[in-house]
């Protein structure tokens, strides 16, 4: 049974499922759902034609799905989605999309922190990390057990790279590649994401073939192409590398060397 307290303000077109909790002050719209076993804590809007997933924890002053801020806004029906198992932490905004039928998407088992902000049209994996104060500008893609540091700017249609981790007080306008650390102003790639990558279960073999392919990318001198031609010329690649040479040919904003 959803426990609602009296001040909160809950319109009846919303959808509430199974022990829902929500907290004093909040606001739900009428065209919000709420998943099986949300909590959601005190003075917590949530607007828009948004869903939010089981499990979900929306801490204090967090708005999601709120109107874009993008100025070619023209009242389109536009959507929020955030997966089982997210934590969003307090003055956390997502915005709706811009354009007719644009989804912001926030994959499950999540933790954005306070003050961080998703805008319209962004697309989150699963397992992504965004530290305190971290800002995604419209389009943006974090692919699944990424982090994001705290304080860092994500420049739109920018995509950051699988198990990435992006450090702190960055400024990213261009692609950061899978399974790398990229950090700094103007940022770079010391190196692979070791740390995370071991965490994550990413055998001591693949971790080697991921520093040759960094040091071919990052400190050999070659251009990309030239790069990645060599690194397909070695023997026995692995997922891994296969995957970051697949991402950096997607690319269109180029990627941080």
């Amino acid at each position: 049974m959803s426990s609602i307290h009296p001040t909160a303000i809950v319109d009846p077109g919303a959808q509430l499922g199974q022990d829902v909790e929500v907290g004093p002050y909040s606001v739900i719209g009428p065209n919000v759902k709420v998943g099986d076993g949300a909590r959601i804590h005190p003075h917590v809007v949530l607007d828009g034609w948004t869903t939010i997933g089981a499990k979900c924890e929306i801490f204090s002053f967090a708005c999601i799905g709120t109107q874009s801020q993008d100025l070619k806004v023209k009242g389109a029906r536009t959507f929020v989605e955030i997966g089982d198992g997210t934590t969003l932490r307090e003055y956390v905004t997502v915005n709706s999309g811009t354009t007719e039928g644009e989804v912001t998407r926030v994959g499950s088992g999540c933790h954005i922190l306070a003050c961080a902000h998703i805008a319209h049209g962004c697309v989150l994996g699963n397992g992504v990390i965004m530290v305190n104060g971290s800002l995604l500008a419209g389009e943006v893609i974090i692919e699944d057990q990424a982090t994001v540091g705290a304080l860092t700017g994500i420049h739109q249609f920018v995509r950051i790279g699988r198990m990435c981790f992006v450090g702190g007080m960055s400024r990213i306008t261009q692609d950061c590649p899978p399974f790398m650390i990229v950090v700094g102003i103007p940022p770079e790639v010391p190196g692979i994401n070791s740390v995370g990558l071991t965490r994550k279960g990413v055998s001591p073999e693949s971790q080697a073939r991921l520093k040759d392919a960094h040091r071919l990318l990052c400190r050999s001198g070659l251009s990309t192409r030239q790069a990645i031609e060599k690194i397909r010329g070695e023997a026995a690649l692995c997922p891994e590398v296969e995957y970051l040479i697949a991402f950096i040919e997607k690319s269109s904003r180029g990627i941080v060397k």
